[in-house]
C-alpha cells in the first residue's frame, strides 16, 4: 500500500514550517515540499523531509509534479504555509479534487484593494482608504484622508513596505521608496493610502466559521508595525468580545471566507472593532502556538486533518495566558554574541526561548517581520504572573552588536593603511 502523503507548497523557516512536518508525521503522513529552492528551509535537511525543486510560481510545473508524485504516493492533501501560495494550493486542490480553500476568494483577500471594497460593500467597519499609483496620486490621497496615512503596498504581508507617515516628508520619502525600485514588488506597482486608526490591537484566530481565540498585542516604535509582545486571550468584556466575533463572522461572508484558517487584525476606536488586515491564512509565526498553549487547540494539526478530509476537533481543552516577546534589535551592526542566563531554563512558566540567527550574522534592520531576531514564550493561569514570567525571561537574556563602521571610519582606515 502506498504511503499517505501531504504535499506542502513552499515553507516557512520562524515556525509555521517545521510545525506542519511535525503535525503532518504524527497524523502518520509522509510530508513532501515542493519549493522553488528547498535550501532555504532549514530544517528540511535537519528533519530529513522529502524536499523537491520546482518552480512554484508555474502552475503547470507544479500540476506535473503533484500527478508524477501521485504514482508513487496515495496524496491524501495539499497545503502550505506561506500566503503568497495560498491561492495556488486552492487551484492545486480543486484540480485533483482534493479538500481545499476557493482560490478566488484567496486571491481577492489578498488584494488589500479589493478587500477593502468589499469589506466596505457589506458594511464591515475599516479605516478611510485610497488607490494609488503614483507619488501624486499618494500626495492627494493623503491630503483627502488627512494626515497621519499608513502607506503599504496593496499585495504583501508581513508589515514588508508599511510605513506611518506623519508629516508631508515622511510622506513623500516613503512614496518615493516604494516606486523607487528599491521595494520588491510582488505584482504592479499599487501603494494603499489609509487612515491612521488609531487604538489597541486585536487578532482573531478562526478555523471554518468559528472564532478560537482572540489576543491583543502591541508594535514596536513607530512609523514600523513590528508586533512586539501578543498575549492570549486578550482582556475583553462579554460586549467586547462579541463584537470582535460579529465582526469577523461578517469578514467572512463578505470574502467568501469560512473554509480552513484566517486570522483578522482590528483596532479598537471610537467606533469599535475596526478590521485592519483579513489574512486568509493562519496567524503567521508563534500565533498557533500561543493558540495550543492558551486555549490546547492545534491549529495546525486541524487544519491538516481539514485538508486531508478527516474530521477536526476544535473544542478547547483548557484556558490559560499564554503571552509572547518578540526580541529585536536596536541597531544594525553585526551580531557578536548572544547570552541566555542559565537561570531563565529553572524559571517556572517559561515555555521557551528562541533565537533564529547566531553570532557574527550581520544585522541591517529593515522595519517588518525580518528584524525579529528572537522570541520569548511563557504561559501560567494568569494574565499578571504570565507577563512576570516573560519580563524575568526578557531580563536575563542579552547580546551585543556592533556597529558598521561609519563612512568616516572606512576613510579613515583606508587612509592608515596606505601610511603602512
Amino acid at each position: 500500500m502506498p504511503k499517505r502523503a501531504l504535499i506542502l507548497v513552499e515553507g516557512n523557516n520562524i515556525r509555521t514550517g517545521p510545525l506542519y512536518v511535525k503535525a503532518a508525521r504524527r497524523l502518520g503522513l509522509h510530508p513532501i515540499t515542493l519549493s522553488a529552492d528547498p535550501s532555504q528551509y532549514d530544517y528540511l535537511g535537519a528533519e530529513g523531509i522529502e524536499a523537491i525543486r520546482v518552480d512554484t510560481g508555474n502552475f503547470d510545473a507544479l500540476i506535473h509534479e503533484c500527478s508524477r508524485l501521485r504514482a508513487t504516493y496515495d496524496v491524501a492533501g495539499i497545503t502550505g504555509a506561506r500566503e503568497a501560495f495560498y491561492a495556488t494550493v486552492g487551484k492545486l486542490c480543486r484540480y485533483f479534487e482534493l479538500p481545499g480553500p476557493n482560490p478566488a476568494s484567496i486571491e481577492r483577500c489578498c488584494d488589500k484593494v479589493a478587500q477593502r471594497q468589499l469589506l466596505a460593500e457589506a458594511g464591515v467597519p475599516i479605516p478611510a482608504y485610497r488607490l494609488a499609483l503614483d507619488v501624486t496620486d499618494v500626495e492627494s490621497s493623503a491630503a483627502e484622508i488627512g494626515l497621519p496615512v499608513i502607506l503599504k503596498p496593496a499585495v504583501g504581508n508581513g508589515s514588508v513596505g508599511v510605513r506611518l507617515c506623519r508629516n508631508a516628508d515622511e510622506l513623500a520619502e516613503h512614496a518615493n521608496y516604494l516606486l523607487g525600485g528599491k521595494h520588491i514588488w510582488r505584482s504592479s506597482p499599487r501603494i494603499l493610502v489609509e487612515e491612521f486608526a488609531q487604538g489597541l490591537l486585536y487578532e482573531a484566530d478562526i478555523m471554518g466559521n468559528e472564532v478560537i481565540g482572540i489576543c491583543t498585542s502591541d508594535f514596536g516604535p513607530l512609523p514600523h508595525f513590528l508586533v512586539h509582545e501578543c498575549i492570549y486571550p486578550a482582556p475583553l468584556t462579554d460586549d467586547e468580545h462579541k463584537r470582535i466575533i460579529d465582526v469577523s463572522l461578517g469578514c467572512l461572508r463578505a470574502l467568501g471566507l469560512g473554509w480552513g484558517p484566517t486570522c483578522i487584525e482590528f483596532r479598537w476606536t471610537k467606533r469599535g472593532p475596526v478590521v485592519i488586515e483579513v489574512n486568509p491564512r493562519l496567524a503567521a509565526g508563534i500565533g498557533p502556538q500561543l493558540v495550543q498553549l492558551a486555549y490546547g487547540v492545534d491549529l495546525i494539526t486541524e487544519h491538516i486533518k481539514l485538508v486531508t478530509g478527516k474530521e477536526w476537533n476544535l473544542r478547547r481543552r483548557h484556558l490559560q495566558t499564554a503571552a509572547a516577546r518578540i526580541l529585536t534589535p536596536d541597531r544594525d551592526g553585526v551580531l557578536d554574541w548572544i547570552d541566555t542566563d542559565k537561570r531563565a531554563a529553572a524559571i517556572s512558566g517559561l515555555i521557551e526561548v528562541k533565537f533564529y540567527v547566531e553570532p557574527k550574522t550581520p544585522i541591517i534592520r529593515k522595519g517588518d517581520y525580518r528584524d525579529r531576531i528572537g522570541h520569548v514564550i511563557a504561559a501560567s493561569p494568569s494574565r499578571a504572573e504570565t507577563k512576570a514570567i516573560l519580563q524575568r525571561a526578557v531580563d536575563l537574556i542579552d547580546w551585543s552588536i556592533t556597529p558598521f563602521p561609519t563612512v568616516t571610519e572606512l576613510e579613515g582606515s583606508v587612509a592608515n593603511s596606505d601610511r603602512d
